[in-house]
Order: structure tokens, then C-alpha cells, then sequence
């Protein structure tokens, strides 16, 4: 069964923390590197942290800037995301994916599946 959740948003006030959590099936698990994403209304999909489940790598994009960090419970099959310094201009949904590397890459790559997202609001 191919299953990927993501949880752990909410509302929260500039400068505060969430901890975003995707859960995923085995079968994701053992075939994908996992990524998550955001949208915000009126913007395109914006790519956020990658993580290769074969080797632990990570690799976070521009939105990441530093204050966000992806990591993997390989025992309980989820991936998360801690987000820190939260800003208004992180209010977005976010999402979880399952990619399918591009040649010569680790992580990123074509999101073969994609979960429901998880509402994360910033206010100021």
C-alpha cells in the first residue's frame, strides 16, 4: 500500500517552532528518497528539504534557509520536519513527496507520489 500523511501543522506566532511529521509506508520507505514541499495561495510549489533514505543525506532548498532541518525515523517509517523562526512568509501548505532521484542526484527528483498537506500559519 502506498501511503504518505503528513501532520503537525498549526498555528503559530512569528519567531515560534512546529514539528511537521510524514508518515509513510514501507513500501516508500524502502524505494524513495522523501521530500517535502509548500504552497501558498496564488504561488507555485516551492521545494523545502529532501532526504535520502538510503543514506540518510539531506539537502535543503532555498526556502529551507537554514532554520529548517528534515530528518528520518527509518523504525517508524516518518519523516520529519522541525521548523524554527518561524516568519509570516512560511505560512503555506506543506507536503510531503516521494521522489524518484533525477540521474546522478540523491534526493531530488519526479514526485511519484504525493501526500495530503498539513496547514502551517505564521502570524506576526
Amino acid at each position: 500500500e502506498v501511503q504518505l500523511q503528513a501532520s503537525g501543522g498549526g498555528l503559530v506566532q512569528a519567531g515560534g517552532s512546529l514539528r511537521l511529521s510524514c508518515a509513510a509506508s514501507k513500501f516508500i520507505f524502502d524505494n524513495y528518497a522523501i521530500a517535502w514541499f509548500r504552497q501558498a495561495p496564488g504561488k507555485d510549489r516551492e521545494a523545502v528539504s529532501c532526504i535520502s533514505i538510503r543514506d540518510g543525506s539531506t539537502y535543503n532548498a532555498v526556502a529551507a534557509k537554514g532554520r529548517f532541518t528534515i530528518s528520518s525515523d527509518i523504525a517508524k517509517n516518518t519523516v520529519s520536519l522541525q521548523l524554527n523562526s518561524l516568519e509570516p512568509e512560511d505560512t503555506a501548505v506543506y507536503f510531503c513527496a516521494a521522489l524518484t532521484p533525477y540521474s546522478g542526484h540523491q534526493c531530488w527528483g519526479v514526485d511519484d507520489y504525493r501526500g495530503q498537506g498539513t496547514q502551517v500559519t505564521v502570524s506576526s
